[in-house]
C-alpha cells in the first residue's frame, strides 16, 4: 500500500489507536482484575507462597516477578531497537512482543492456585510483551509526527486506551459483578484472555498504516547484533553532548521508578490494606476505584497537555511530581474506602499528564537523526530500569516489614528527588527546540 505522508490524519490516528488495543493489558491485568484474582487465590490471612524452594509474600512475589521482567525488556530492548534501525523493520519487531503479549493473556486463563508457575510464567511474558512492544512504539512517533504535533498526539494516544479500556473493563464488571466463589473467578479468568484477543484484533489497525521502518536501511549482516551496540555506543555519546536531553533523561529515570511503580502496585495496596466490609464490595470498590483513575486520566493528559503549551514542559513536569510526592504521603493514611476513592481520583490526574508528557518531551528534545528506535530506547531502558529499582524496593520493604504503607511511602524521596532534578534541566521550554 502507498506510505502515508508524516503528519498526515490517517497516520498519527492509527499511530494512536495501538494505544487503543494495548491499554487493555495495563488497566485489566496490572491494574484491576489481576491484582483481585491474586488476591482471592492467596488472601492477606493466608499471604505466603512457597516459589522455586522459597517462601514469599505474594504481593512482595508479584513485584520481583515484574522488577526480573522489566530487567529482561531493559537489557534486550536496546538490542533490539538498534537492530530494527539498522535493518529497517521497527514494525516486525512491534508485532511480535504485541502478539507474545496478547498469547500470554490468554494463557493466563488457566492461571489458578494449583498451576502457580504456569502462571507466573503467563504473566511474566505478558509483561514483556507489553513494554517491548512500547519500545518500538513509542519510537515511531518523531518519525510519524512534527514536533508541533507530538504534544497533544501523544496525549491522544494515552486517552485513546483509557477510553478503550475502559469499555474493556466495563465489560468485565458486568461479567464479575454478582458472582461469588469459583463463578467469580472463573468470569476474572475470562476477563485475561479477552483482553488478549482485543489486543491482537485492534492492534491490526495500527499495523495496517505505520510503516515498516526508515526506508533506506541495510540489509542485515551476521555482526548485525554487534552493529546494535554501535548504535547504541553512538547514541550515548551524543546524550552526553546534549545537556538538556541528558539531565532530562536522568531527571526522567528517577522519578519514573516511583510513578510506574505505583501504577503497577495500587490495586495490590487497595486490596491488601483498605478495610472493605466484604468480598464483594472489594471486588465493586478496586473495579470504580480504577474507572476512575481511568476517566479522569483523560482529562489529566489534556489539561497536561495544554498546561504545558502556556507554561512549558519542564515547569509542567515538575509541579506534577510535586503532586505525586503528596500522593504518596497522603496514602500512608489511607485505611477507608472513600479515602482510596479520593487517592484514586488525584492519581488519575496527575497519572495520565506525566506520561504523555513525558514521552513528548524526550522526543521534542532529541537531536535530528533517523535512528529514532535507539534514542527510544535510552528512554525505554531508564523507564524500565527505574521500574526494576522501584519494584524490587517496593517488594523488598513489603516483605521485610509486611506492610505495603511503609513501601508506598517511601516513593515520595524519587518524585522529591525528580523534581529537583528536573530543576537542573535547562531553562528553554520544549516549545522552543527546533
Amino acid at each position: 500500500m502507498t506510505t502515508l505522508a508524516k503528519g498526515s490524519k490517517k497516520l498519527v490516528n492509527a499511530w494512536a489507536f495501538y494505544d487503543w488495543a494495548n491499554s487493555v493489558y495495563p488497566l485489566v491485568i496490572s491494574s484491576s482484575i489481576f491484582p483481585l484474582y491474586y488476591g482471592f487465590l492467596f488472601p492477606k490471612e493466608n499471604p505466603n507462597i512457597l516459589f522455586l524452594g522459597y517462601e514469599f509474600k505474594s504481593t512482595a512475589l508479584i513485584s520481583f516477578v515484574t522488577a526480573f521482567a522489566f530487567l529482561c525488556v531493559a537489557f534486550i530492548s536496546p538490542i533490539l531497537s538498534g537492530i530494527a534501525d539498522f535493518a529497517g523493520n521497527k514494525k516486525r519487531f512491534m508485532q511480535f512482543f504485541c502478539y507474545l503479549g496478547a498469547i500470554s493473556c490468554i494463557g493466563m486463563y488457566w492461571f489458578t492456585a494449583d498451576n502457580i508457575y504456569f502462571g507466573i510464567v503467563c504473566f511474566f511474558f505478558g509483561l514483556i510483551g507489553f513494554w517491548g512492544s512500547l519500545v518500538f512504539y513509542n519510537s515511531y512517533l518523531p518519525d510519524i509526527a512534527y514536533k508541533e504535533q507530538q504534544d497533544s498526539l501523544s496525549a491522544k494516544g494515552y486517552s485513546m486506551g483509557y477510553v478503550g479500556s475502559v469499555i474493556l473493563l466495563l465489560v468485565n464488571l458486568y461479567m464479575i459483578i454478582g458472582k461469588e466463589g469459583e463463578e467469580a473467578l472463573l468470569a476474572m479468568r475470562m476477563a485475561f484472555a479477552m483482553t488478549g484477543i482485543w489486543w491482537i484484533l485492534f492492534a491490526q489497525y495500527a499495523f495496517w498504516y505505520l510503516p515498516k521502518g526508515n526506508k533506506n536501511a541495510d540489509k542485515i549482516t551476521k555482526d548485525v547484533i554487534l552493529n546494535g551496540f554501535r548504535e547504541l555506543k553512538k547514541v550515548q555519546s551524543q546524550l552526553y553532548q546534549n545537556l538538556r536531553l541528558y539531565r532530562y533523561l536522568v531527571a526522567f529515570f528517577v522519578y519514573s521508578m516511583a510513578v510506574q511503580t505505583v501504577m503497577l502496585v495500587a490495586t495490590y495496596f487497595g486490596e491488601q490494606e483498605i478495610n472493605w466490609s466484604t468480598d464483594s464490595e472489594k471486588t465493586t470498590g478496586l473495579i470504580i476505584s480504577i474507572l476512575v483513575i481511568q476517566l479522569v486520566a483523560v482529562v489529566g493528559a489534556t489539561l497536561t497537555s495544554k498546561a504545558s503549551e502556556k507554561f512549558g514542559n519542564i515547569p509542567t513536569l515538575i509541579v506534577i511530581n510535586a503532586i505525586w510526592a503528596i500522593i504518596c504521603v497522603f496514602a500512608y493514611f489511607v485505611t477507608e474506602p472513600i479515602h482510596f476513592y479520593v487517592t484514586a481520583g488525584f492519581v488519575g490526574m496527575v497519572m495520565g499528564g506525566i506520561q504523555a508528557l513525558s514521552r513528548s518531551t524526550y522526543s521534542k528534545f532529541l537531536p535530528k537523526t533517523e535512528d529514532t528506535a535507539s534514542f527510544f530506547s535510552f528512554y525505554d531502558v531508564a523507564e524500565k530500569i527505574g521500574i526494576v529499582i522501584g519494584m524490587a524496593i517496593y517488594g523488598t520493604i513489603d516483605q521485610i516489614t509486611g506492610s505495603m504503607r511503609n513501601a508506598i511511602v517511601f516513593l515520595m524521596v524519587f518524585f522529591v528527588a525528580g523534581l529537583l532534578l528536573l530543576l537542573r534541566v535547562p531553562k528553554n521550554t520544549a516549545s522552543e527546540v527546533e
